[in-house]
């Protein structure tokens, strides 16, 4: 990692959030991108977009989000802004809460469009590391990690406040995180590997023939783990949350 700074403190962010029609990347779309640049701890530039899907835009997401289909209609498609968003990603590290979701979908985006993600960058998801020091909490969700560590969220589920306040939540753990940036890569995929497997095992704890599973099963394993491990936890565990927005992620 010769191109990147030694420590991660020095190493300019882009904290990114997408709000999308679903969950699966490959058939749902963005409907907003946001993408906060961050300096030293600092917000440096806001970028925010509203984007026509060009598909139905589902109740349960204008629920969550408060953005209805009419507020996409003279909006451009992804197509229209991919070169912005693409500039926006490179030569710096890249940052999001649940960090393989976003990715995912604008990894997908991106290539529609014949371009790349930027695969060179560093990538840091502070939900691992509120998993790692928040180990006791039952919720984990952007939201709840907010509250813990006294940083406003504004507007939940959109996603230049949730950009924002996710680089936050990456600050306020600096002190608990290794200064190195290398150091810190590789206790991430640690600690990653070490959810995984902790999560994979409670899942195989609650089958579908299993009783204690009957009331969960519809909303995911990760509702009653109440984390952020999968894209329905997302769903359900937000829905919750959604009165303290004031009408992304």
């Amino acid at each position: 990692m010769s191109e990147w700074p030694e420590k991660w403190f020095d190493l300019p962010l882009a904290v990114i959030d997408v709000e999308t029609t679903g969950f699966d990347a490959e058939t749902d779309r963005i409907i907003e991108m946001g993408i906060i640049r961050f300096e030293k701890g600092e917000v440096k530039e806001t970028y925010g977009q509203l984007i026509n899907p060009g598909c139905e835009v589902p109740e349960e997401v204008t629920k969550i989000t408060g953005i209805k289909p009419e507020d996409l209609e003279d909006k451009p498609a992804f197509a229209e802004v991919a070169h912005e968003v693409h500039k926006r990603l490179q030569g710096v590290g890249i940052v999001a809460y649940n960090l393989s979701f976003d990715r995912g979908f604008v990894r997908a985006e991106l290539e529609r469009c014949g371009l790349d993600w930027p695969e060179s960058a560093p990538t840091l998801d502070p939900l691992i590391f509120a998993r790692q020091f928040f180990k006791n909490s039952p919720r984990k969700n952007l939201g709840a990690i907010c509250k813990k560590l006294g940083i406003e969220l504004e507007e939940a589920h959109r996603a230049t406040h949730d950009a924002t306040v996710t680089g936050h939540v990456l600050y306020a753990f600096a002190d608990k995180l290794p200064e190195r940036l290398q150091d810190l890569i590789v206790l991430q995929a640690q600690w990653e590997q070490a959810q995984a497997s902790e999560m994979s095992h409670w899942r195989g704890n609650f089958s579908l023939g299993s009783t204690s599973s009957e009331q969960v099963i519809g909303l995911g394993p990760a509702y009653v783990y109440g984390d952020e491990a999968d894209p329905l936890r997302a769903l359900y565990m937000s829905v919750p949350e959604a009165p303290e927005r004031t009408p992304n992620s």
